[in-house]
């Protein structure tokens, strides 16, 4: 008889109980639990989000509140520099839109490439950026022992990059780099 993965008989043997780890021995999982393998640390089960710009894959801050829409209609603002597309029209509040591709230095958009708008932050601290397609979720991020060569732009902005299924996924701070963008 089995009951929560625990055999049931007697844990006295010889006339004493058996020690904690020696009790320990007794246990199977029950099927379908997953458990962290002996010897290799603990991987955070925690699922990720990430989406791309260019050849970019750029993770989104966990703590970070955010949103995906459609592309809306976009405010141009004349003389705006390279890169700030324009204003957005988010729930009567006025959004900043960016072109990541512009400001990393690749190449503009392909025509009729599936895009969408990453919206990150709240209020007066929300900021959208032009993203390829939806993020994707990530759960087997590995840890990179090294970043790859990163454009200028986000030189100081990357604190740590990840490997999933051959895509580099890069630790993005959002929040200082668009600090620095409004600075310059």
């Amino acid at each position: 008889m089995e009951t929560l993965g625990i055999k049931q008989q007697s844990f006295i043997e010889g006339g004493s109980d058996l020690l904690p780890e020696a009790a320990l021995a007794y246990f199977e999982p029950p099927v379908g639990l997953h458990t962290a393998l002996a010897g290799q640390p603990r991987q955070d089960a925690r699922v990720r989000y990430g989406f791309r710009a260019g050849q970019l894959g750029l993770l989104i801050n966990p703590d970070t509140g955010s949103e995906v829409m459609e592309m809306p209609s976009v405010a141009a603002m004349p003389g705006a520099p390279a890169g700030f597309l324009g204003l957005v029209n988010l729930r009567s509040n006025l959004i900043p839109l960016f072109e990541l591709r512009t400001l990393f230095g690749f190449a503009p958009r392909a025509p009729g490439m599936s895009t969408m708008v990453l919206v990150f932050g709240q209020g007066c601290e929300a900021v959208g950026v032009i993203i390829e397609g939806s993020p994707v979720a990530l759960s087997a991020l590995h840890p990179l022992s090294h970043l790859p060569p990163l454009p200028d732009a986000l030189q100081n902005h990357v604190s740590f990059g990840y490997l999933q299924d051959e895509m580099i996924w890069l630790e993005f701070d959002h929040s200082s780099f668009f600090d620095d963008i409004c600075r310059e």
